[in-house]
């Protein structure tokens, strides 16, 4: 069967690296040749911060969207040199771009990713295909998550009883028994990541060693887990613009609570949005991807609080769990290019399936 090479490049919620992907894709087969993470622009993750929090002007988003192009594009090349590819040989990338601000269910629902796909075509040599989630929304879809589908495809083969946890700014979930379902929990890393770097100016706490230093609050606790989100049915999607800096400062109004103290409470709040979700399908097995996954005490407290499932990483599956977001939007550059719909109707509520995702051409 004849296969094509696609790239996928994303850069999450977290804004913490560019992960990039080469997969190898035909009809019946998908396999991982080669990845590798690149650093994100740390002044530009400052600015988009900034962007996200508050106001922002035409002018800036265009120089946000403009310098993102440019960031995806160096990463791109210097993939692309590290594991020595002809440019001729890549059918296209699969980018996802920057989310700035998802909001389905507004009046006017939209879901905005910034990263110039024309300057990243442009400059790479390679067809580009982004702005995959804005076509779900027009189909009256959430516009997320799109992972789940992808988890579909990856685990296939694994018992039927299975679930996947992905653990990255926000967690999402895929639940594959017989059917596919899945839906975005609520924060992962996201508030541990603000709490850290605003308290230890470091980028994120490595294995949670500060939250060990820490007790739970339970009060505290309690007020976090009072958040009308978390009881919606599905589908739905969040990300930063509701579990942001603002929602955190509301949630500990009151509160005397020691630094350590609040870094080991918002980890057993992820801890314990994740596993309550967990227990409401019955499933015999649980593989976790994303960034989460590397954090060893997150992984076993989330095994501990879901006793009879088999918890596991999608490394032992042999598949790595920090790229799988990227495979995910190689995956779907293949579908963009094939002109095939992306089956996320029970996953994001859209009205039907579509063909989604805008191609930039390169020449």
């Amino acid at each position: 069967m004849f296969r094509s090479l696609y790239i996928g490049v994303m850069s999450g919620t977290s804004l913490d690296g560019i992960d990039i992907s080469l997969c190898s894709i035909s009809k019946s087969r998908f396999k991982v040749v080669s990845s590798k993470e690149y650093p994100y622009d740390d002044e530009l993750k400052t600015d988009i911060l900034k962007a996200i929090e508050g106001e922002i002007t035409l002018k800036k988003y265009g120089e946000l969207n403009h310098r993102l192009g440019l960031m995806y594009a160096d990463a791109i090349r210097k993939f692309l040199k590290d594991f020595s590819l002809n440019t001729s040989n890549i059918k296209a990338i699969g980018l996802h771009g920057q989310t700035l601000w998802h909001e389905p269910d507004s009046k006017y629902p939209f879901s905005l990713q910034a990263g110039d796909a024309s300057l990243v075509a442009k400059q790479v040599g390679i067809d580009v295909v982004s702005d995959f989630r804005s076509g779900d929304i027009a189909l009256g879809g959430e516009g997320a998550p799109f992972a789940p589908l992808f988890h579909r495809e990856i685990f296939k083969d694994t018992n039927k009883k299975t679930a996947a946890l992905n653990l990255g700014g926000i967690a999402n979930i895929t639940i594959l028994n017989g059917g596919t379902l899945g839906y975005d929990i609520g924060p992962a890393n996201i508030l541990l990541d603000l709490w850290v770097q605003k308290n230890k100016n470091k980028k994120y706490d490595h294995n949670s060693e500060w939250a060990r230093e820490g007790k739970v609050d339970f009060a505290l606790l309690s007020k976090l887990l009072d958040e009308p989100f978390l009881s919606q049915c599905a589908p739905k999607s969040t990300g930063r613009e509701l579990f942001g800096k603002e929602w955190l400062k509301k949630k500990l109004e009151g509160f005397s609570t020691r630094a350590e103290d609040v870094q080991r409470t918002l980890l057993e709040f992820s801890v314990s949005i994740i596993a309550k979700e967990v227990k409401k399908y019955k499933i015999k097995q649980l593989y976790i991807c994303g960034g989460g996954a590397k954090n060893e005490y997150l992984v076993e407290l989330i095994s501990q609080k879901l006793d009879g499932i088999d918890v596991k990483t999608s490394d032992k599956l042999g598949v790595d769990s920090n790229f799988v977001e990227a495979m995910a939007f190689a995956y779907f550059a293949y579908k963009r290019v094939q002109k095939k719909p992306l089956e996320l109707s029970r996953i994001t509520g859209a009205k039907h399936n579509g063909v989604l995702g805008a191609l930039y051409a390169h020449d």
